[in-house]
């Protein structure tokens, strides 16, 4: 591989926000997207814990890439990112004992989140420690923006409060139950989804005209 037709740092951070965003482009890391986003507390800790385990596991592998044997390359993601999901679980646990029973078994499932798994493949495998690390950053900021967007949206609708505080008087605004339920995510990944794909069309064919 040509390493000098590979993405700058600057160029991995602000792909992994907008135009290779997990979330609304990619379409990576969906299990903890639907399952978690009801409340915006709950998003931005997942959210937080991802970008850690993304972070720390981009730089241990870029540490060892030259070490890697093909066939063995998916096994050390795997035990590499478990090891810090563990850390991460275990700091819940002990910190924010009520988010992490909340969180449940989303954080250890963050061991095969394909988000991960991928930029480990894609960046940390091929480029150093510092474009890694930002590529994680990244797409990070990337991850904590969708599930922000779609936490903001379920919990104003089917709460009438965004971070625990209410923003809808209960007097104005009887809440949508189906928001904070299971169908409620799905119906919000779709329309922020439309909502993306309408202005990225808008802005190519902006680019054309």
């Amino acid at each position: 591989m040509n390493k000098n037709s590979l993405p700058t740092a600057s160029q991995r951070f602000f792909n992994g926000i907008i135009p290779e965003n997990p979330t609304y482009r990619l379409l990576l890391g969906m299990c903890p997207t639907l399952a978690v986003t009801s409340n915006v507390q709950a998003a931005l800790t997942m959210a937080a814990a991802t970008t850690f385990v993304l972070f720390c596991s981009n730089i241990m592998i870029s540490l060892i890439r030259n070490l890697l044997q093909p066939h063995l390359r998916i096994l050390v993601f795997t035990l590499t990112i478990a090891t810090f999901v563990t850390v991460v679980d275990r700091l819940l646990a002990a910190e924010m004992p009520e988010m992490s029973n909340q969180l449940g078994p989303y954080i250890p499932l963050i061991i095969v989140n394909c988000i991960i798994i991928s930029r480990c493949e894609v960046c940390a495998s091929v480029q150093g420690p510092f474009i890694s690390a930002v590529d994680g950053l990244g797409v990070g900021v990337g991850f904590t923006l969708g599930l922000t967007s779609i936490a903001t949206v379920r919990e104003i609708l089917g709460m009438g409060t965004w971070f625990g505080f209410q923003v809808l008087p209960p007097e104005v605004w009887t809440p949508w139950s189906v928001m904070i339920l299971p169908p409620g995510a799905f119906l919000t990944l779709g329309m922020l989804l439309a909502l993306v794909n309408f202005i990225e069309s808008k802005r190519q064919q902006g680019k054309e005209s």
